[in-house]
This record gives structure tokens, C-alpha cells and sequence, in this order.
């Protein structure tokens, strides 16, 4: 949710092909969950090419997870916030098209901080 959100705002889309899974603090530390193995592996099934999970399930990967089930898969690990955006977003934003009807241009992500 925190990573859609940040998308929305800054106007960075996601990255194709792209996965995640991790809770979230109200201070921006990325928590460990459960069922990494079956996670990682429908993503994989999904056609993902890259994942990201937290730095506190990386032993879950080694444990569970052997050579060939990882095979295609890039993993990143992380610790806050700062880095699923760094990860998991697109570097640059795409440009705000203001043509269309104020309603459309307040739905569309990220049209905040530009005036209506």
C-alpha cells in the first residue's frame, strides 16, 4: 500500500514484472512475514522477475528455497521504506496531462501539488 501510494504522489509507476511483500511500521522499517516460499513461488508462476522482501526473511529464502526454484528470479532484500521505493519504483515520473476536465486531472496520480 505504502509503495502504491508513494507512486500516486510522486507519479513514478511501479516496475513491470515486479513483486513485493513486507509489513510496514508507522516509522518506515520494513517487518518480516510468513509463507515466503509459496509467495516467491506463485510469483514466479506469475511470470515476476523480481522481488522484494524483507532483510529479516532472507534466511526463510535460503532455508526454503533451493537454486532451481530461484532460477529467473532477482531478489531484493530490504529494510525501510526508502529502499521498496528506490527498488520498486521507476526513476523518473511520468509528465501530468492537464488537457482534460478537472475532475479527470484530480483523479489522475499525483496531480498534487499542481493548482486545479
Amino acid at each position: 500500500m505504502v509503495s502504491a501510494l508513494v507512486s500516486a504522489l510522486t507519479r513514478r509507476p511501479s516496475r513491470q514484472r515486479l513483486a513485493m511483500t513486507g509489513e510496514i511500521t508507522l516509522s518506515g522499517q520494513v517487518l518480516p512475514v510468513g509463507g515466503i516460499k509459496e509467495k516467491v513461488l506463485a510469483a514466479k508462476r506469475a511470470g515476476v522477475l523480481e522481488v522484494i522482501l524483507p532483510a529479516d526473511n532472507e534466511p526463510n529464502v535460503h532455508e526454503d528455497l533451493n537454486p532451481e526454484m530461484l532460477e529467473g528470479l532477482k531478489l531484493h532484500f530490504v529494510k525501510t521504506i526508502k529502499e521498496v521505493v528506490e527498488e520498486g519504483l521507476e526513476k523518473d515520473p511520468v509528465p501530468v496531462e492537464t488537457g482534460g476536465p478537472v475532475r479527470d486531472v484530480a483523479l489522475t496520480p499525483a496531480a498534487a501539488g499542481t493548482p486545479n
